[in-house]
């Protein structure tokens, strides 16, 4: 019986302006390709050819595209690419997308950089660049929550609008049905309502009740990270009517409790 050589496809790109100055022409990065998948013993089932196409945002590219939709049908079992640049510009795409073709065990092949997930040091080589891009998601994220936390010092609302407000031009403004918010707190506390009745009456879940009643944006605060700022916004109730409930909420001791 005749062992049957794994499939592999090739992914190429070039812009015109690129062609002009390197002469990587499309028929230069396929002839490569070609010989080098065969001689690692690959049967090349297709070839997807993107011609003067970004290489910045992936979901651009429609022969991309269909590449990794035939990726999750593993129609094959690897991808040949001549470099990096020509799969992708963005490390953060790079990454999540060869994260995904490891989830379809599907290897990656790329040319002239001398990577590939088939062998112990191309693997070795890929989570070094994985590192690295974690270390950038890491830095990312910090960035973010420093940028929140100072809109958050400032008194700038750093989430969405809770009930009982909206945004105009990023700043918490209370909406028409803002005294709503004051109902709420009001039944709730001077009455015996349970929080199931007044999560149907006012149309909410029992744990959508809940967090209104706990929100300290309406006593014109900003909440984030822990902390708690004042807020450059208009209040919504007293900080006496809010500690009350506070306390009834104590009491009741399971929010969720049903009447």
């Amino acid at each position: 019986m005749i062992d049957q050589k794994p499939k592999a496809v090739i992914y190429i790109r070039v812009s015109t302006e690129e062609q002009v100055r390197h002469g990587i022409s499309l028929a230069a990065q396929e002839e490569a390709l070609q010989n080098y998948a065969k001689a690692l013993g690959y049967e090349i089932s297709k070839i997807y050819r993107e011609e003067g196409k970004s290489a910045k945002d992936i979901k651009g590219r429609p022969e991309m595209t269909q590449l990794l939709e035939d990726a999750e049908l593993r129609k094959f079992q690897a991808i040949f690419i001549y470099k990096l640049d020509r799969f992708s510009r963005s490390l953060k795409d790079l990454i999540e997308t060869i994260e995904k073709l490891k989830e379809w065990d599907i290897d990656f092949i790329s040319l002239q950089d001398k990577i590939e997930t088939t062998s112990a040091s191309g693997k070795l080589m890929f989570h070094i660049i994985s590192a690295f891009a974690e270390f950038e998601r890491n830095v990312t994220g910090e960035r973010t929550k420093f940028a929140m936390d100072k809109k958050a010092r400032d008194g700038d609302v750093v989430t969405r609008a809770p009930f009982g407000y909206r945004l105009e031009e990023k700043k918490l403004i209370p909406a028409e049905h803002s005294y709503q918010v004051q109902e709420i707190f009001q039944e709730f506390l001077n009455s015996t309502i349970s929080l199931t009745q007044l999560s149907k009456k006012f149309g909410f879940s029992v744990n959508g009740v809940k967090k209104i009643l706990k929100n300290q944006t309406y006593l014109g605060k900003i909440k984030f990270d822990g902390q708690i700022h004042p807020g450059n916004h208009q209040p919504l109730l007293s900080s006496t009517l809010f500690n009350h409930v506070q306390n009834k909420l104590e009491k009741i001791g399971k929010p969720n409790e049903k009447s």
